[in-house]
């Protein structure tokens, strides 16, 4: 069981930041204002859990300008779709450990 609980990645541990990727997982690009409307969350925490995944390499942001106000999208980045899917991978042979 350690072993399994081992492949769980520590970045995900977060409820925010599970949400965050699994809306990128099955988008190609969601606007800051989006993100934030799903998940219920406060600008200021959305922010600071992007920063995380972005730090990390997981997710990639783009701030076009609209007129004059920036509209900043995320995207997964490969690397984050392949640690998302390990991490979704190892929760599910923890599930099923558990008969």
């Amino acid at each position: 069981m350690k072993k399994i609980i081992s492949k769980l990645n520590k970045t995900f541990d977060h409820k925010v930041r599970l949400g965050i990727m699994s809306v990128l997982m099955v988008n190609e690009g969601v606007n800051f204002t989006t993100l934030k409307e799903m998940l219920e969350v406060t600008d200021g925490r959305l922010a600071s859990h992007m920063k995380v995944l972005e730090g990390v390499d997981f997710v990639q942001v783009t701030k076009p300008f609209v007129g004059r106000k920036p509209h900043t999208t995320y995207a997964a980045t490969d690397a984050g779709r392949k640690a998302f899917n390990a991490h979704l991978d190892a929760l599910e042979k923890l599930i099923r450990s558990i008969d």
